[in-house]
């Protein structure tokens, strides 16, 4: 497994007329690691960051506080430090402090003379801070995230994430290499671009953008992040069982979240992989179990929830009539239930609820199934909820969420407690959820997903697969991806169109096997249908064409 790279990144805070901005650079298109998109100064941590003679010139940390403040066994201080050099590098701002404790000026010579030569690794910082007589004020940066890029990815990176205002009168300036663009943008409007598709952020960036669009000035951005520190980042492997063997886990890999949180004293004994028929407990009062009806579309098969609860337990998606699964749910709940919750009625989610309903008499909850011939007709719900309707349990409650996209009738179950969404499919681990129009809809899929970015969430129960943490993440990088995509194909209807749809599915989804573009043709569809209700692309006859 490729082993992720140390690297930092700088957001630099500067006060407006409309509140406050932050400087966002946009990487140049023939980049191997996120093309095109916007992100803030910074970059991977060099030998030279690390270098022992940089303490001499820096003020507020060491290299003992520095790994206490990130926790990190060696080479701390070269996280803060790289965070500086690459900043200057990258976008001609130079976080750095005279004898008098001013920043530099615009008309400084060091933002002049030095830029280039540290870009080439020429000059150190050691050397230019020695040269200038300046220092750096290492104190001035807020450690304010940590991320690692997920196994997959063409690089990957162990990044930390740090918060300052921009030094003053500095004026940046894209290098033209790496960077190819910059803009000031606050960070409310960095996330409405980002939602209309005029901008691409990555996840992470994303996750700082949110954080910081919840206040009106940068003073009070800044004493947040004082206040907060960041949660670490897991990187460390962790023991399981797979088929009975010992094995590791690392991140990225699809059972770690789960296993970690329900083996949190890494004893070892629990298997890494979902077996159908098992009652497992992934809450306080939360237990999955899975029908045994895997395939292609529903992974290792479809999960049941049961939330036990004193006022009356709580099913959430049957799944299909399976009748050992039923019997099971049966015995597990005594014969008794408070209510049987559906998320949506495609085959494999809702036509066991007639039957569990039939053998305990409680109300089926959920959306009436659309008639668009894929959907489960025997669910007839007993009641159907508004969004934002709770059920009271004991000492919290249950959320309802309509998320239509996947499905019209979609719903998203929220656990306020456990902080856990029933996320049904609309949010699947490991695979793309299929946005099948008529009844399938992008932009509501994608709105939707925004939405759940405002609910407080600590874990996602998928429709299939494991528990998955860090929500925020997840959806943040599920949005990118469906924005990533229609960008390419809005640039297949410049370079082709007006094209049919057959014609399109080779251009905007060339990197997918052959044998998939009969499905993907689906999801091309539902992205033409967004950009026509966007007012960005129109039909003519049976060819789509940019407006």
């Amino acid at each position: 497994m490729m082993q992720p790279r140390p690297a930092s990144t700088l957001a630099l805070l500067r006060d407006s007329a409309d509140g406050f901005e932050v400087l966002m650079l946009q990487r140049s298109r023939k980049a191997a690691f996120l093309p095109g998109y916007y992100v803030f100064p910074g970059g991977a941590v060099d030998a030279g960051d690390a270098d022992s003679g940089l303490a001499a010139f820096a003020d507020g940390h060491d290299e003992a506080s520095a790994r206490e403040l990130l926790g990190v066994e060696h080479d701390a201080l070269g996280y803060l430090v790289a965070a500086i050099r690459e900043c200057f590098e990258e976008a001609g701002l130079l976080l750095a402090r005279d004898d008098a404790g001013q920043h530099p000026g615009p008309a400084h010579p060091v933002l002049a003379s030095a830029r280039e030569p540290v870009t080439r690794g020429e000059l150190s910082l050691a050397a230019l801070c020695d040269a200038h007589g300046l220092r750096l004020p290492l104190d001035e940066m807020i450690y304010i995230d940590h991320w690692v890029t997920p196994p997959g990815a063409p690089r990957r990176f162990d990044t930390r994430f740090f918060l300052t205002r921009a030094p003053a009168d500095q004026v940046p300036a894209h290098d033209g290499r790496e960077t190819i663009n910059h803009c000031w943008l606050t960070p409310h409007d960095a996330l409405t671009q980002h939602r209309a598709g005029k901008r691409q952020f990555g996840a992470p960036t994303l996750t700082v953008l949110r954080r910081l669009a919840r206040f009106n000035n940068a003073a009070d951005a800044l004493d947040d992040a004082r206040r907060r520190k960041p949660k670490p980042f897991p990187t460390e492997p962790w023991p399981a069982r797979k088929n009975g063997d010992p094995i590791l886990l690392h991140p990225g890999d699809a059972a770690y979240p789960e296993v970690r949180k329900r083996d949190p004293q890494a004893y070892g004994q629990l298997e890494a992989r979902i077996e159908p028929g098992q009652w497992t407990p992934i809450g306080e009062s939360i237990w999955r179990l899975t029908v045994p009806n895997p395939s292609v579309m529903t992974g290792p098969g479809t999960n049941s929830y049961l939330i036990r609860d004193p006022g009356g337990d709580l099913v959430i998606d049957p799944g299909p009539h399976h009748e050992q699964h039923l019997h099971r749910l049966l015995d597990q709940c005594g014969g008794q239930l408070r209510a049987i919750l559906v998320t949506h009625t495609h085959g494999d989610h809702s036509p066991g609820a007639q039957a569990l309903k039939a053998a305990t008499g409680a109300p089926l909850i959920g959306l009436p199934p659309p008639a668009d011939g894929h959907q489960d007709l025997t669910f007839r719900p007993d009641h159907i909820p508004a969004d934002g309707e709770t059920i009271e349990l004991d000492g919290t409650r249950l959320k309802i969420l309509h998320t239509p996209g996947h499905a019209s009738n979609h719903l998203c179950f929220l656990h306020e407690g456990e902080g856990m969404l029933f996320s049904g499919d609309h949010i699947m681990q490991g695979s793309t959820v299929v946005i099948n129009p008529p009844d399938g809809d992008m932009t509501d899929y994608l709105n939707a997903l925004m939405n759940l970015l405002e609910e407080e969430m600590e874990w996602i129960a998928p429709g299939h697969g494991f528990l998955m943490a860090y929500p925020q993440l997840v959806i943040d990088l599920l949005v990118t991806h469906r924005l990533s995509r229609e960008r390419k194909v809005v640039r297949a209807l410049r370079k082709v169109g007006p094209a049919p749809l057959e014609t399109l599915v080779g251009e905007a989804y060339a990197d997918a096997a052959t044998a998939l573009h009969r499905m993907a043709a689906r999801s091309l569809l539902a992205h033409l249908l967004k950009l026509e209700k966007d007012g960005r692309a129109r039909r003519e006859g049976d060819d789509w064409v940019l407006c």
